[in-house]
């Protein structure tokens, strides 16, 4: 194979970054041309056509069982093919149980742009899943850093293996394997990219070890994070990708799980009750008419978001209030420091470049 591979990839804490260079370290050990792009680092609105047939590969974590929507943005923006070919790799939450290393979900994570891409011409000749450890430590604590070396071993000889089968002309679709699960939580891979990121976005808050480096807000890959109050504001931009709660050298972000768990409650005891004795009232939903039931329920998530909008605001205003923040401070579980954060150190990354 002798025509150059362009592999873009987002990502986080570094899992599809690291997978991009493990691909791209096979091509050079072939002398195969291979580059490597961040997606955070350049105009994805205005996107370079690729040379006419070289193959192009993208390599994206995992958010809410699909690919986040800075890569399917780019995706769905992304230029037809030239007699392109392409691969789509994501990486998704391993965890290890004893000698076993276990898979997560992919959700439409590769099918729905793989359908894109090939509406766009272009012929898939990879699809796979890498389970590198899970770094959504708003849901669980970070892995200790053994098992994450170990998942890192394995998952590096899992992406070389399938490196080397698709530059030497192979077609891998390994992701096949995993769609009848992958269609049965689609609902809520759609319910994530239409509703729930943004909620998960509005749980982020710095406590008072915030000392405003601004590491935070200066790497931040879509530009989320503003400053607001003289202090970092999350904006509905923000695609949960963990880097700024994971890399926080004062360990000052926070997810705020007292917060998240009474606006549950609001809902479950007011606002959704009121909602729906309002929608009773006024109008008969027949049980049979799908599209009005349909129209009551995305009502209801648009008032779900309003009132997301603002209870966030006045959340980040209420942190002004020292007795109010210690509040929240004390309900978050990622305070507490057995609620490890997930960093994979630079030694054991460059041991296995």
């Amino acid at each position: 194979m002798e025509t150059p591979l362009h592999i873009y990839f987002f990502s986080g804490t570094g899992n599809a970054r690291n997978v991009a260079r493990w691909f791209s370290g096979v091509a050079a050990e072939r002398n195969i041309p291979a580059e490597t792009i961040d997606i955070a680092s350049i105009d994805r609105k205005n996107i370079d056509p690729p040379p006419r047939g070289s193959m192009v590969g993208f390599i994206s974590p995992t958010h809410g069982f699909n690919y986040p929507p800075a890569m399917m943005y780019f995706i769905f923006r992304f230029p037809r093919s030239h007699g392109n070919k392409v691969f789509l790799m994501n990486t998704r939450a391993g965890m290890k149980l004893s000698k076993w290393f276990l898979p997560g979900l992919s959700g439409l994570a590769l099918w729905l742009s793989g359908i894109v891409l090939l509406l766009k011409g272009y012929k898939i000749v990879g699809l796979r899943s890498i389970d590198l450890p899970s770094n959504w430590i708003s849901f669980h604590p970070g892995l200790k850093e053994q098992v994450v070396e170990s998942i890192y071993a394995h998952c590096k000889g899992v992406t070389e293996k399938f490196a080397g089968k698709i530059l030497d002309g192979k077609r891998v679709l390994t992701a096949f394997r995993d769609i009848i699960q992958d269609i049965l939580i689609s609902p809520v891979s759609v319910g994530y990219f239409f509703v729930g990121r943004f909620i998960l976005a509005k749980s982020f808050y710095a406590t008072d070890a915030c000392d405003k480096c601004d590491l935070c807000i200066n790497n931040c890959p879509v530009k989320a994070i503003l400053t607001v109050d003289n202090r970092p504001f999350w904006s509905y931009r923000c695609e949960s990708c963990m880097r700024c709660m994971n890399n926080c050298p004062k360990r000052a972000i926070e997810t705020a799980h007292g917060y998240i768990i009474g606006i549950m409650c609001l809902f479950n005891m007011g606002i959704v009750l009121w909602f729906w004795q309002g929608v009773g009232r006024f109008i008969t939903i027949p049980p049979n008419n799908g599209w009005a039931q349909t129209a009551v329920s995305l009502t209801g998530w648009v008032l779900t978001f309003i009132v997301m909008v603002v209870s966030y605001r006045i959340f980040h205003y209420l942190l002004r209030i020292p007795v109010i923040r210690q509040l929240f401070y004390y309900t978050s579980i990622t305070k507490y420091k057995f609620w490890r954060r997930y960093r994979p150190s630079r030694k054991m990354i460059s041991k296995l470049q």
